[in-house]
């Protein structure tokens, strides 16, 4: 998160219909220690926007002109000086391709446009710490849309230099457990689960833990057959 302890969170809107930014606006405006920093109506406009203000969170939703969700989200995701964006993609159809191939691109997890707005909040908060970017339940979803498609086998760089314990730490966190779950299972702490998914991510290059999930499954690590 940018600044001081106490500083408040700073949120981009990026969606090409004018009444869902409004909407988004006026929800996050009125919620203590958060910022509306700025609005784009397509992805060109919301990549610009989010190198100027460099936002803790970037909204964004998928379909937009000019550029699409997706492809803002590979460039925030490419850009190291925009390494403290988190996106969360904004998408009317729940876990479509689209999505998908966000999560691929980079986003830190995604959210129904229809969400309660307590949900938001909590996401929003959720990704601008950098924890569990998607909850076990979105991630059992992710891993239902891998169970109706073959593996990828794409191996990551650096998978091969995962250590047996990073490599089982993620297993499980690609099934969908909790780091305490994780930990249970383990026999370690909560702590130590975290380290273990901080240093495969950072090996892995992975921006958060939606896409070590990805790469989990892309890399045959753990197989729909295991669930």
């Amino acid at each position: 998160m940018s600044g001081e302890p106490d500083a408040p969170l700073r949120v981009l809107i990026v969606d090409d219909q004018a009444l869902m930014r409004a909407g988004f606006r006026a929800l996050l405006d009125a919620e203590d220690g958060i910022e509306v920093v700025g609005e784009a109506a397509d992805g060109r406009e919301g990549l610009e926007l989010a190198r100027l203000h460099t936002p803790d969170i970037a909204l964004v939703d998928v379909q937009m002109p000019v550029m699409t969700g997706i492809e803002a989200t590979r460039a925030i995701a490419a850009d190291p000086l925009l390494s403290g964006v988190h996106v969360v993609i904004l998408t009317n159809y729940g876990l479509d391709e689209y999505v998908f191939d966000a999560l691929r691109a980079g986003a830190a997890g995604f959210l129904l446009k229809d969400t309660e707005p307590a949900e938001l909040l909590h996401a929003v908060r959720v990704a601008a710490r950098g924890d569990a970017l998607l909850s076990p339940a979105i991630t059992r979803r992710l891993i239902g849309e891998f169970v109706s498609r073959p593996p990828d086998r794409t191996t990551a760089p650096g998978f091969e230099t995962l250590t047996r314990r990073e490599r089982e730490v993620s297993a499980l966190a690609a099934r969908g457990l909790t780091n305490e779950e994780i930990a249970a299972h383990m026999v370690i702490s909560p702590f130590t689960v975290k380290t273990h998914i901080s240093r495969a991510m950072t090996k892995l290059g992975a921006r958060d833990r939606a896409q070590l999930v990805v790469f989990a499954y892309e890399s045959g690590l753990v197989t729909p057959r295991e669930r």
